[in-house]
């Protein structure tokens, strides 16, 4: 850990995209975020009966409101929850799960399909090192689309009007007013 790091929470380091590794000095906060989160979540998905509940629910869970115009079925799931920003109008529908440790944007007009995955974390490459996490952020631009059961990987930047198709995997960013489709994802059209 350098320096600068010695002064700030692990939070702010996540968000800094620092690695995170379990014998950081606040690992034990981080642990009780993500229980309590995770506590939030089930509650949320077993107990809310309609649309507003779970936005009164999720709200909580990341911290800040959520607006009225946007739209979450649950179940909904997420692992820390502070570090997703949804704008408005946006409609995220059933079985998404958002790991949000390095960063999740969505910006308004967003429509994210079924069991979508958007994975903001990631480990090295080296065994001896792979139970530490990398954040890295997941911005979704204005009137982006993903389809259902694509997933979406950390560092990864989905352009304004793009579309990724049901099932890709999204591993570098997707220029605006494409369509991106396959594993990895790869543009397959040009919007006009």
């Amino acid at each position: 850990m350098n320096d600068l790091d010695k002064e700030k929470s692990i939070f702010e380091r996540m968000q800094a995209g620092r690695p995170i590794r379990k014998d950081d000095r606040d690992y034990d906060a981080f642990q009780k975020a993500v229980s309590a989160t995770i506590q939030r979540c089930v509650e949320m998905n077993a107990t809310a009966t309609d649309v507003d509940q779970v936005r009164n629910r999720l709200s909580a869970i990341i911290g800040r409101p959520i607006d009225e115009s946007t739209t979450v079925f649950p179940p909904f799931y997420t692992n820390l929850g502070r570090f997703i920003t949804l704008g408005k109008n946006i409609f995220i529908n059933h079985a998404c799960s958002f790991l949000d440790m390095g960063g999740i944007t969505l910006e308004d007009d967003v429509q994210i399909g079924p069991r979508v995955n958007l994975t903001s974390e990631n480990h090295p490459l080296d065994p001896n090192d792979r139970k530490t996490v990398i954040p890295g952020p997941i911005i979704i631009k204005r009137n982006a689309w993903i389809g259902a059961g694509a997933t979406v990987l950390p560092g990864v930047t989905i352009g304004e009007n793009a579309i990724v198709a049901a099932g890709a995997v999204v591993s570098r960013d997707v220029p605006p007013n494409t369509v991106v489709a396959g594993i990895p994802a790869k543009v397959v059209r040009t919007l006009s």
